[in-house]
């Protein structure tokens, strides 16, 4: 397996990662993926494809380091996923490891995700991973204007 930083411009974003990453989030289209990465990428986030030995995408990851009051400096895994038919094969424990791995280099004191009330399959293998839930996440949805 090979994981790779996608920075934008890269077909790859939309011709592998994003089919990988719509089985997290369906209403992303090619357009709205585009507008959110390219205003994301000077807010620090980034890409990763996970690619198995064939050449396929089978992971995504969008992440970004963020600097804060309650943590200090964090690596924040905004998606994490794994194609469907490679699920429990490795590939997000792998992808956690690069993760990690970014988050030492930029000095990143803790790498910290969200995770829905809903993926109980998802909070199994973070728990497995040995990341500790640790805060409630409150949400409002407001009016566009």
């Amino acid at each position: 397996m090979k994981i790779t930083d996608l920075e934008p411009g890269d077909a790859r974003l939309t011709d592998d990662l994003l089919p990988v990453l719509r089985e997290l989030r369906p209403h992303l289209t090619e357009d709205l993926f585009r507008e959110v990465y390219e205003r994301g990428y000077g807010q620090g986030l980034r890409f990763s494809a996970a690619y198995d030995d064939r050449g396929v995408c089978v992971g995504a990851a969008g992440w970004r380091v963020v600097d804060n009051t309650s943590q200090i400096r964090q690596l924040y895994v905004d998606d994490l996923v794994t194609a469907e038919g490679a699920r429990s094969t490795g590939v997000g424990r792998r992808l956690l490891g690069h993760l990690e791995e970014r988050a030492r280099e930029a000095g990143c004191l803790h790498l910290n995700l969200d995770s829905g009330t809903h993926r109980t399959d998802a909070h199994r293998f973070y728990l497995r991973e040995r990341l500790d839930i640790v805060a409630f996440n409150f949400d409002k949805a407001l009016d566009s204007h």
